[in-house]
């Protein structure tokens, strides 16, 4: 097995993204956001989204505070469409993965164009089954969606697991790296 479980020869492993953060951060003009912007890696796509200062403006209810904050995000996104497009051209060539923006302004958070990666299954009738019962009960549209749903779900109740995991494998992988030259 490779890293990553892939098995030999599977994909090659894409350019390292740790400092991703730092670069974006020094990279992107000083008025786009509020602090560093939150910066989302996996092995197939980079997801910038940075903090818009606040709005300053009073409103009737939150119904039209939501509505001034989508607003705000789209104007962001229509302003900086040219200057993301360059930095994110620069990204790609550095760092071998698709980016992708969002904006974050109040309790609104929206993400520009991203990356939506297939993903191969092999599934036996019972794991079919709780698919199909998601989709018969209109959690969900299709299998795909009721697969899609349930990683959410997972993610969203195994974060702790997850991220202790994840830690785990930036040691493996250290260790691997630190380990001798065999080639």
């Amino acid at each position: 097995m490779g890293p990553r479980g892939r098995g030999r020869g599977g994909y090659p492993e894409a350019p390292d993204a740790s400092e991703a953060p730092g670069w974006f951060a020094g990279r992107l003009p000083d008025d786009w956001f509020v602090g560093a912007p939150d910066v989302r890696t996996d092995r197939d796509e980079i997801i910038v989204v940075g903090q818009l200062p606040e709005l300053t403006e009073e409103f009737a209810d939150d119904a039209a505070r939501a509505a001034a904050e989508s607003g705000r995000i789209s104007r962001f996104r229509e302003e900086t469409r040219e200057q993301r497009i360059e930095i994110a051209r620069q990204a790609q060539h550095r760092y071998g993965r698709e980016i992708s923006w969002g904006a974050r302004l109040g309790a609104t958070e929206e993400l520009f164009t991203t990356l939506s990666a297939p993903v191969m299954t092999r599934l036996r009738q019972p794991e079919r089954q709780v698919l199909d019962t998601l989709v018969d009960a209109g959690v969900a549209r299709s299998r795909s969606d009721a697969l899609a749903w349930a990683v959410r779900l997972v993610g969203e109740n195994a974060e702790n697991w997850l991220g202790d995991l994840r830690q785990a494998m930036q040691e493996v992988n250290r260790l691997r790296e630190s380990g001798p030259d065999l080639g």
